[in-house]
């Protein structure tokens, strides 16, 4: 009997595409921060989610293996994904022409 097999190459791919690009995500979640077309409440819910994962107290403590910090990187990558809605389209979309990136 065979196993199914769960990941797929093409995960791998995204995942690694996601890796590769991170440096430019960075980049481009920094413009738009310092940008002041961009809402206070979006960069006030981003600054709460860094805050969160680098504050001591967790909704599950970091001393659980693995479990631990699958809490924080939820929350980073919510966080994210939120402020990148909140921000206007054609700011975000702006910044992105200027770092070379592509929005999804």
């Amino acid at each position: 009997m065979e196993l199914p097999v769960t990941s797929r190459p093409t995960s791998r791919w995204q995942t690694f595409r996601a890796l590769v690009h991170l440096p430019t995500l960075v980049r481009l979640y920094w413009r738009l921060f310092r940008d002041a077309r961009v809402p206070l409440w979006p960069k006030a819910l981003l600054v709460a989610g860094l805050g969160y994962v680098v504050l001591p107290f967790d909704f599950i403590p970091d001393m659980l293996p693995v479990i631990g910090q699958i809490d924080d990187v939820v929350i980073v990558l919510a966080v994210a994904h939120w402020f990148l809605q909140g921000c206007p389209p054609a700011v975000v979309e702006e910044h992105a022409r200027a770092l070379g990136a592509r929005v999804a």
